[in-house]
């Protein structure tokens, strides 16, 4: 006996059908029949009289249920219950440029700290983060909060204001965006991503008719393209160290510049998670040295 089948159990019962508990836990219709047979196996009875053409449960069975259901309740308790130390593993999703710019400091900082918290990392864009998180496969992810403010069923943790810029190459002489929009092709910065698609529209708002010749889902490779000669782009403001390293300059965009939410995001649930409170320190710890640094 298992606890999955105890949960099968329980859906049976609250689905009212075989079939409609089988969609319900995520497993083929004779799975739940397996299932079923092994449960009466173990407690040495019939949970459904079968006699009908619907199999209905018997007394015994709805009072198993409720046993059942009150013995998974506690489970879930247990699972969910914070923990007392900042210890253990624990799964951090982030998006591309977050991995490549503060990801590794707030690491950093975490292995100091809590050399006994094990931070497992993946990398995706915020959409597929998202899923992830409300599926249970991350913990937090570290992404672009959606421009309507995101599930109210999840916590969010903004972490910083990121401004879009626009890259040229270091020899070309200094002009406004629009100058260079209208003067040089455009490299797009993937429109499947949510940033790409705050830049697509800046774009389309100052030069309708710019010539996109290229498109890049990775903003290291849009440095490089520019720093080549390719053309222009419009993306969220890289790392220093990257458009030193490849003799890009970036021209602001203004007060009124699109700008783009990073931010830290949890199941509520997990509302008093210290592991991931410890990580939520870290990146906020990263994000203010910086603005204290630009500040200086």
């Amino acid at each position: 006996m298992n606890v999955a089948a105890l949960a099968t159990l329980v859906s049976i019962i609250d689905t009212g059908s075989f079939a409609s508990a089988a969609d319900d836990v995520g497993c083929t219709p004779s799975a739940v029949s397996l299932q079923v047979k092994q449960l009466e196996q173990y407690f040495g009875q019939s949970l459904f009289d079968r006699s009908a053409r619907t199999a209905r449960p018997t007394a015994f069975c709805a009072e198993a249920a409720n046993v059942a259901r009150e013995f998974l309740g506690k489970l879930e308790s247990l699972r969910s219950k914070p923990s007392l130390s900042v210890s253990g593993r624990v799964r951090l999703g982030a998006i591309a440029t977050i991995q490549t710019d503060a990801l590794p400091l707030a690491l950093r900082w975490l292995r100091t700290r809590y050399p006994e918290l094990d931070v497992r990392v993946s990398l995706d864009d915020s959409t597929a983060l998202l899923a992830a998180l409300k599926a249970s496969r991350v913990d937090a992810a570290a992404l672009i909060r959606p421009r309507s403010g995101g599930s109210t069923r999840l916590l969010w943790h903004d972490l910083a204001r990121q401004p879009f810029v626009i890259l040229k190459p270091a020899s070309v002489k200094a002009a406004s965006a629009k100058e260079l929009l209208e003067r040089f092709d455009v490299i797009r910065y993937d429109t499947s991503l949510t940033g790409g698609q705050i830049a697509a529209r800046y774009v389309r708002k100052m030069n309708p008719h710019a010539r996109c010749v290229l498109e890049a889902r990775s903003i290291d490779a849009i440095v490089a393209m520019v720093s080549a000669g390719l053309g222009v782009s419009v993306v969220p403001r890289p790392r220093r160290q990257l458009l030193d390293a490849h003799a890009v300059r970036e021209v602001p965009l203004g007060a009124r510049g699109p700008v783009r939410q990073i931010a830290l995001v949890r199941r509520s649930a997990d509302a008093d998670n210290r592991n991931i409170d410890a990580i939520l320190r870290a990146f906020v710890g990263v994000y203010a040295a910086r603005s204290d640094h630009a500040t200086a």
